[in-house]
């Protein structure tokens, strides 16, 4: 079967579960709704409760797992073929801990010049320092790059820079106060379901444009997968597009992050599922494929989440890396080839 044939397979499959996993989680909540009062209340209809419900709260996590699966599926295929290392990822590599720090920043730092006071100016300064955060560690893990060629060695600095980005955040939660802290302690456990459509007013629009950016970058980003002398060859401008892939990097990790909290592993594990089942790493066909199963599993985990009920939720980034990690690990196991 060629490839071509393979990806509309796959891809076809990718959109039927996607379809079934985004309306299960819109069924699935702490509170009982059934189906067809489900469906009723999309449209507006049946009672008011269910409607305030699955409008006001079911549906913009629903959107929400579906835009943070998007971006952070896009970063992390980003990033590999940026580093040319299977084991890169936001989290992995710590931009999610320098986003993190960002909002730390503005959270806690900014409570104490009243900055929450003014609703615009701290909902933006959080996205704004979330992605200037992302976007600073991206570029130190560049720099070492260059410097460690070995995949575990990238790896393990990555790690290390992480740990540091999370020692100052450690240092700013110390000296804040009990408010402004346990406001940045909720929102570093990582969770969809704070998010509301005034907040999807801001992530959407930036997730959709710089998502699909990442699809007009797939010539570019299969000649750097073959080496920056490979893609000077093919007359490619290697530091014009590595500089593009890191503003895209970081603004989708950055304003993923603001929003949805640090989510662990998605960015890693998605695309390495694409690239099992497409049996490719050719970019035309896994970053689509990212499109549509970054969702999918972020909807799953969602839907995971909520199994409980009677109000218990588990905590997201338990199930993420319940998923993720394991790919980690057969990465590392495996030895799984990068450049089929």
């Amino acid at each position: 079967m060629n490839s071509q044939r393979k990806f509309i397979i796959v891809f076809f499959v990718l959109l039927v579960a996607f379809c079934a996993l985004f309306l299960l989680d819109i069924v699935f909540g702490s509170v009982s709704i059934p189906f067809t009062k489900v469906i009723a209340a999309l449209f507006g209809s049946g009672d008011a409760t269910d409607v305030e419900i699955i409008r006001s709260i079911r549906f913009p996590k629903a959107i929400t797992a579906v835009l943070s699966g998007m971006s952070l599926s896009v970063c992390g295929i980003l990033m590999q073929t940026l580093f040319r290392n299977p084991l890169a990822g936001p989290y992995v590599l710590g931009v999610n801990s320098g986003a993190s720090l960002g909002v730390a920043i503005v959270m806690i730092g900014g409570s104490v010049v009243g900055l929450q006071n003014f609703d615009f100016l701290f909902q933006s300064g959080i996205v704004i320092a979330s992605v200037f955060g992302a976007l600073g560690v991206l570029l130190i893990v560049l720099t070492v790059s260059a410097k460690i060629r070995n995949n575990m060695g990238l790896l393990l600095a990555g790690i290390m820079i992480g740990q540091i980005v999370s020692a100052l955040q450690s240092l700013l939660e110390y000296f804040s106060d009990a408010d402004s802290l346990k406001n940045f302690v909720v929102w570093n456990l990582a969770s969809i379901g704070n998010v509301d459509m005034s907040d999807l007013l801001w992530l959407a629009p930036f997730v959709i444009l710089f998502s699909f950016y990442a699809l007009t970058l797939v010539k570019d980003l299969d000649a750097m997968l073959l080496g920056e002398d490979y893609a000077r060859s093919m007359g490619l401008h290697v530091k014009q597009k590595r500089l593009i892939i890191i503003i895209v990097t970081g603004v989708l990790s950055g304003v993923t992050t603001a929003f949805c909290g640090p989510i662990a592993f998605i960015g890693i594990a998605v695309p390495h599922i694409c690239r099992i089942l497409l049996k490719t790493s050719l970019h035309k066909f896994v970053i689509p494929a990212c499109l549509v199963a970054g969702p999918c599993i972020m909807l799953l985990c969602d839907i995971i989440c909520q199994l409980p009920s009677k109000g218990v939720v588990l905590p997201l980034n338990v199930i993420t890396s319940i998923v993720g990690a394991p790919i980690v690990l057969y990465l590392l196991f495996k030895n799984y080839k990068f450049i089929n």
